[in-house]
Formats: structure tokens, C-alpha cells, sequence
């Protein structure tokens, strides 16, 4: 063998296993009893039922031992990039601020802004490591990484350079987006004016080094206005860019409806949404990400229109929303329970929404989020005897073992 020739088999076969495919045309999780999955070179090249496998002469077998494999899970919203944290402010709700008292008072996103533009990439990269950590320990092989607490174009650059960094760091996908749209910084006098600045600077700089895999902004009355956004993703819409959106978190700007106008691939929180904006998200294809554990941090009443999503079939993804002031959660198995728990999703909608559809919410269903031939090998094998046990438990992780691009 010459130097420098990998050992490691290009084929490998995971035998012995319960499969939860999740691929779409089966019902509930495509679940095959006594399955095999075959990949070479980290793409899938056979799923199914072992009676059904290739011949395949030389490769490594891995016996699981009647364990269950699903796809890698797939974290679709999180701002775990940043500086410092605000455990202070948490302090404050708990003596009855809210969040918008807080915001409004100078703390929230502002403070979170001032500590990651201090921080240096170096930092903002070893103090990500910890909670991607924590995420690939639950069985996520997949992190989206949104910007947003920059909002100036040098540290909205540092910030998604750091995220892209960690892939390198460590076996996972990081899927970049760029929420230029987050909050206003305390040296724009307007947010016109810092939408001006966002679409003539900061977004053709992020776009010309290839920083980001799509954009978001948030709309709220706290944070921009329908009008405001619809000037950012213009922009972001002529410069190629995906569009996801923050939307009817707080209260009910028609969020929705807008993510859906520019054919968005998610609207995320979606406490106040009306039934045209789900009716519109439908028609659209764009996946509603229901971030349970904001809803939990922030003792939320008003939950998202769960029953209207289902009437009108629009996707329902689940993710964490990992961030420093509203929901510091690391943990994607409990954001599950707590979609379960909080917000009445089925054991199938939560496991679906970790996976098929959070790639969905992604736009990268094409090569993540099921268990089919010609995907990459993303798997997550449990030590469980039915799937519920992954909703079911609460600060327990039954991961017997995790694959990236089948190693």
C-alpha cells in the first residue's frame, strides 16, 4: 500500500438493524424490521430488508445487533455561534421582565452583539465547539448556524467564518445562514438606515466570499418590519440566496404569508400565525420550524397553530434554536419532547421534523434526511426498543453510535 493510502474500507454494511427510513413514500417512519443499509465512499448504496441485499464481496460488516438506525438528526435553526451569555437576563424574566422590557432596556440581541464583536474568531470557533459538542452527542450529524449578532459586515463575516470552521473540527455538516436582519446596532440611527447599509455593503461582501447558504431576518415589531425585510430579500433574492424567516414570534405581521411570497424554504416560531399565512406556506413548500424550547424559555402561552398546519399539509420541522438570551438548549432529543409535551406534535411529526423534514427546511432533501440509496451516510444508531423512546425520554441520550459520510 503507498504512503498515505487510507485503510479504511470503501464499503461498509450496518446489518442486523431496525430501520426508520423516513422516506416519504412509506407511511409514519418507513420502518423496515430486519434491515441492512450498504454505503461506499460515504454515500448510501442499498436500504432495506436484509432478504433484499446486494452481493457485495469486500467490505467491513457491522453487526448492530437488532438496534435501531435513523437518519442522522438535522438541528434546522440555531444561533450557536456568539460571544458571552445572558444568564442575567434569565435572572430578570424570572423577576418579571419580558422580553421585549428587556430588549427595549438595551439587553436581549444588543448585548449578545457587543460580546461577539469583542470576541475573536478563535474564541467565538472553541466556545462553539462545546455546544456542537453537546448536539453530535445526541445523534445530530447536521447543524444549521445563523449570523445575526455581528450586524456590522466585518463581524457578521468573523461570525459565519467561524461556523464554517467547525466542520473542519469536527464529523459534521454546517449549513451557514446569514441573519443580516436581526436587530438594529446602537450606531444606526434608523433601521432604514441600517437596512441601506445591510443591502449596499454587508450583504454583497457575505455573498462575494461565498459566506452563506441562505439569509433570514426577523420580523417583528421589536425588530423589522415587513417593508424592511422585503428590502433585504430582494436584495438577497437577486444575489441567489434562499430565503428563511423569523416570523409571528410575538404577535402577527402576516410573517408568514411574506416568508411564503418569496417561496422561503422555512417560517420559524410561529406562535401568532393566521390560518391564509399557513394556507400560503402550503402552496409555497415552505416548512414551518416550531422552536419549542423559546417557547418554553420564554413561558410562551400562545402556541403555534399546530391543527392548521396539518389541515393545510404544510411540512413541520423541529429544532432548538440554540442561542444565548431565549432558548440555550443543546440538546435536540429534548426539544422533541418538548414539541411532544408543549405543543401536542405525534411521535411520528417530532421524529419526522429532526430529519426528512428539517432537511426540507434546509433545501437539502436531496442529500440528507432519509434513509435512501444515493444520500450521504449520515446515521444515528440507538440503544432504544421502539422509537417513541427518543420523544419519551427527558435528559437521556440512548446513542449507541453516530456515522458521518459512513465513518
Amino acid at each position: 500500500m503507498a504512503q498515505g493510502e487510507s485503510t479504511v474500507p470503501r464499503t461498509r454494511i450496518w446489518f442486523n438493524a431496525r430501520l426508520a427510513t423516513m422516506k416519504a413514500a412509506h407511511s409514519g417512519l418507513g420502518i423496515v424490521e430486519n434491515g441492512v443499509i450498504v454505503a461506499r465512499d460515504g454515500r448510501i448504496l442499498h436500504v432495506g430488508d436484509v432478504s433484499n441485499m446486494p452481493s457485495i464481496s469486500d467490505a467491513e460488516r457491522i453487526d448492530c445487533d437488532g438496534r435501531w438506525i435513523t437518519p442522522g438528526l438535522i438541528d434546522c435553526h440555531t444561533h450557536l455561534v456568539h460571544g458571552g451569555d445572558r444568564s442575567h437576563e434569565f435572572e430578570l424574566r424570572l423577576a418579571g421582565a419580558s422580553y421585549e422590557d428587556i430588549a427595549r432596556a438595551g439587553g436581549g440581541i444588543a448585548s449578545t452583539v457587543a460580546a461577539t464583536r469583542a470576541a475573536s474568531e478563535a474564541d467565538l470557533v472553541a466556545s462553539a465547539l462545546k455546544r456542537v459538542d453537546r448536539l453530535m452527542a445526541d445523534g445530530v450529524t447536521t447543524v444549521e448556524i445563523k449570523s445575526g449578532y455581528g450586524l456590522s459586515a466585518d463581524a457578521e463575516m468573523k461570525q459565519l467564518r467561524a461556523a464554517r470552521r467547525l466542520t473542519a473540527l469536527r464529523p459534521i455538516d454546517v449549513v451557514t445562514t446569514f441573519l443580516g436582519a436581526h436587530a438594529l446596532p446602537q450606531e444606526f440611527d434608523s433601521k432604514d438606515s441600517f437596512i441601506d447599509a445591510l443591502v449596499a455593503d454587508m450583504l454583497p461582501r457575505v455573498v462575494s466570499e461565498g459566506l452563506a447558504d441562505a439569509v433570514d431576518a426577523f420580523c417583528e415589531s421589536i425588530a423589522f418590519s415587513p417593508e424592511q425585510v422585503r428590502r433585504f430579500f430582494d436584495a438577497a433574492k437577486a444575489a441567489g440566496l434562499p430565503i428563511k424567516l423569523h416570523a409571528d414570534q410575538l404577535s402577527d405581521l402576516d410573517g408568514a404569508a411574506l416568508a411564503a411570497h418569496y417561496g422561503a424554504l422555512s417560517a420559524d416560531h410561529l406562535e401568532y400565525t393566521n390560518e391564509a399565512g399557513a394556507a400560503a406556506m402550503a402552496a409555497a413548500g415552505t416548512v414551518a420550524v416550531v422552536l419549542p424550547g423559546a417557547f418554553y424559555f420564554l413561558r410562551e402561552t400562545r402556541k403555534p397553530p399546530i391543527d392548521v398546519f396539518r389541515r393545510y399539509g404544510v411540512p413541520i420541522a423541529v429544532a432548538t434554536d440554540c442561542n444565548p438570551g431565549t432558548s440555550p438548549l443543546t440538546s435536540l432529543l429534548l426539544a422533541m419532547n418538548m414539541a411532544a409535551t408543549l405543543m401536542r406534535l405525534t411521535v411520528d411529526e417530532c421524529l419526522l421534523g429532526v430529519t426528512r423534514e428539517a432537511a426540507r427546511a434546509l433545501g437539502r432533501l436531496d442529500t440528507i434526511g432519509t434513509l435512501e440509496p444515493g444520500k450521504f451516510c449520515d446515521l444515528a444508531i440507538w440503544d432504544i426498543e421502539r422509537p417513541a423512546e427518543l420523544v419519551y425520554h427527558m435528559g437521556l441520550s440512548p446513542l449507541h453510535a453516530r456515522v458521518w459520510r459512513g465513518q
